[in-house]
């Protein structure tokens, strides 16, 4: 049996102050008197079990402790808790085993850990079952053995990830040097040496490593090589050497192997990236562009989306890049190598935080398409951090504006359209996101309108619209929105009345750029168009839709054959991966609305699931398939969409033409690619 964390905290602080009473303690930890009565009960529990007498309270709530009891925690001389800190918390019982088991230079068994700790047999028995229980995420095993007693069992690189994190935990703690000096034979000097060392490699990279970091930074490269002195050598693993031997880290390694020879190369690599991965306070300009040259652009990218969905212009934007640059780059190095085997720690966002935290996700698209895979949420929290401080500094919040919703039942294509479309209505807004009505319903976000396609229960201001907008729809919305919000009806701005005016009065030597720039200052949250309307005739459903895209079935015996037979042509054209077909099925339990009319369907998965190209397929059934209680579809399009923008106009034409009762009898009447080709190249024109 051993102790749990309050029980053996309420021991030490008994053990420490022989004065102290139940009402300090209560005090001091926030307890109630039943639980500190159930902590003393445990603790006697555990007394028994050691053949110590128990504790009693008096009616004062003074404690009667036997001397045995401060012997056993306190006396004796050559265990860990020697100088009299107290008991120690099975946690840090499992670190301290954990770093021998790191350090040891000779068989390990129970006696060692009994001389060390101090504590019965049984009780580091019990401990090593938690040993083990911390070693899993690593993929690692404790096992005994006649020959070599306890051994810590698995590949060595993750074992090294294993000494990283626990070293990184230790140091944090009270006690945590000094049980890092005895649990692995550490000397002061030792230490000492690797401390000077790495100022050495500061100087050299031009860097400061943060304060939690460097306190770490010694141990950890100090038990790196032990291990190496003793044998355990990392075998060749696949690192690629060429990015990161051009590095000043790899030149800074040289510095810390400056006593060893014939280091293998893969350690030398190994303590190259411990040192790209470690997080600095203050690093000198970079030239990220040679060490990370797709890095930048990705940055800039992700800064330029934040800035549309977020409604504000960030001053100093290169100083910015640079920030996030420090921060990215040993990032960046930690999930291409997955130097961490378990997940970081999230720092705590500030409550004002949360809507800005959730417009940073949305904006990190091109970074995490630059690295191949999505970033832990603790990175995206730092990165939020980031930017909030940088607002902070130049007066800007989100907090400040106006801030809205957008619910759409139809599905992550439609409400994604919806988004984008009003968005461009009310540049002025900060648009959060856009939801389902279930997600509606458990939304934590703080927000003040809402704009959706179905009545809502909300104390916010709720508009009433569609998915597809007509010119004076919007003029409407617009104009009774901004009246509700401010108070009076926006006047239309002109950029071609603007050109007139200043031509009355100066010389106008570039009329295009002129136009070009007046439109990005009045209207930031519109996109650039291709003059003449090219780019939009280029996206009209006919030019997804076509005759080879096309399948006639008499029936399907389920839904999700009906996915297959439907998403063949774009597999076919090599525009979507099997996997895509797949999440296409899983999709119908996720998402419901994909429904955009009766009987017609747009099943569709995220572009990260398997979309290669921008595509659309249709599949039309004699006889209709069940897709749910109620609902049967003759119909369906499957849309492969690799981005929010490229598919969008022929949506909405799609939507059109879904919302047409005599378009839709149409469509399910016809027989032929000729009489659907027809239909569809008619909804294109608008």
């Amino acid at each position: 049996m051993t102790l749990n964390g309050r029980s053996q905290q309420i021991l030490n602080e008994i053990a420490s102050n022989r004065r102290v009473t139940s009402a300090t303690i209560a005090k001091k930890y926030g307890l109630t008197r039943r639980q500190i009565s159930y902590a003393i009960e445990k603790i006697n529990e555990w007394l028994q079990r050691e053949h110590i007498p128990e504790i009693e309270r008096t009616r004062q709530g003074h404690f009667i402790v036997d001397q045995s009891v401060f012997s056993k925690i306190t006396g004796k001389q050559d265990c860990l808790h020697s100088n009299g800190q107290g008991f120690l918390t099975e946690e840090q019982r499992v670190h301290f085993i954990l770093l021998m088991l790191l350090a040891k230079k000779e068989e390990l068994s129970l006696l060692h850990f009994h001389s060390q700790l101090g504590y019965s047999k049984n009780t580091i028995l019990n401990d090593l079952k938690k040993v083990q229980e911390f070693v899993t995420p690593f993929q690692l095993v404790v096992r005994y053995s006649r020959k070599y007693g306890y051994l810590l069992e698995g590949k060595e690189l993750q074992i090294r990830k294993l000494l990283i994190h626990l070293t990184e935990v230790v140091v944090q703690t009270q006690t945590g040097r000094r049980q890092l000096e005895i649990g692995t034979d550490i000397g002061k000097h030792e230490i000492s040496e690797v401390h000077a060392c790495i100022e050495k490699v500061e100087q050299k990279l031009g860097i400061q490593f943060t304060d939690e970091k460097l306190m770490a930074m010694p141990y950890i490269l100090t038990l790196v090589l032990k291990r190496i002195s003793i044998g355990h050598v990392l075998p060749p693993f696949p690192i690629e050497y060429d990015e990161l031997s051009d590095t000043k880290e790899y030149q800074a390694t040289e510095e810390i192997f400056r006593h060893l020879k014939d280091v293998p190369k893969q350690e030398r690599l190994f303590v190259t990236l411990y040192l790209l991965t470690t997080s600095r306070y203050w690093t000198e300009w970079v030239n990220a562009e040679e060490e990370l040259p797709d890095l930048m652009p990705a940055l800039a990218d992700v800064l330029r989306l934040f800035e549309k969905s977020a409604c504000i212009y960030l001053q100093e934007r290169d100083l910015l890049l640079k920030k996030l640059i420090q921060h990215i780059k040993p990032a960046y190095y930690r999930m291409k190598y997955e130097l961490t085997a378990v997940e970081a720690a999230k720092p705590i966002l500030p409550d004002e935080y949360k809507e800005l935290h959730h417009i940073v996700k949305r904006s990190l698209g091109p970074l995490e398409r630059q690295l191949g895979k999505r970033m832990p949420e603790a990175e995206k929290m730092y990165v939020t951090m980031l930017i909030g401080s940088w607002m902070m500094r130049q007066g800007e919040s989100i907090n400040k504006k106006i801030k809205a919703i957008v619910v759409c039942p139809q599905g992550v294509s439609v409400s994604g359209f919806m988004l984008k479309e009003l968005s461009e209505l009310f540049p002025e807004f900060v648009f959060l996101d856009s939801l389902s009505v279930r997600e509606f319903q458990t939304c934590d976000l703080a927000f003040d309108l809402v704009f959706s396609q179905t009545p809502l229960e909300t104390n916010k201001r709720l508009y009433m619209t569609s998915s597809l907008l007509r010119k004076e729809d919007r003029a409407r919305l617009r104009r009774q929105v901004m009246e509700d919000v401010y108070g009076y009806a926006p006047v239309e701005f002109n950029v071609n009345a603007v050109i007139e005016i200043v031509r009355n009065h100066a010389l106008i030597t570039d009329e295009s750029g002129l136009q070009k720039q007046l439109q990005q200052y009045f209207f930031p949250n519109r996109e650039e168009r291709m003059p003449d309307g090219q780019a939009e005739e280029k996206q009209n459903l006919q030019s997804f839709i076509k005759p080879d895209s096309i399948t006639f079935a008499p029936e399907a015996p389920s839904w999700e054959e009906a996915l297959s037979l439907a998403a063949q042509p774009l597999l076919d054209q090599g525009k979507i991966e099997q996997r895509y077909v797949e999440a296409l099925m899983s999709n119908k339990e996720r998402d419901p609305y994909i429904i955009i009319g009766p009987y017609i369907a747009i099943p569709h998965a995220s572009p990260e699931e398997g979309a290669i190209e921008a595509g659309m397929s249709l599949l039309h059934l004699r006889k209709p398939v069940l897709f749910s209680d109620g609902e049967w579809v003759h119909v369906m399009v499957v849309i492969a969409a690799i981005d929010k923008h490229q598919h969008i106009r022929a949506l909405r034409q799609l939507i059109k033409l879904a919302g047409s009762k005599e378009a839709r009898e149409r469509l399910i009447a016809a027989k032929t690619e000729t009489e659907i080709m027809e239909l569809v190249s008619f909804y294109s024109k608008d």
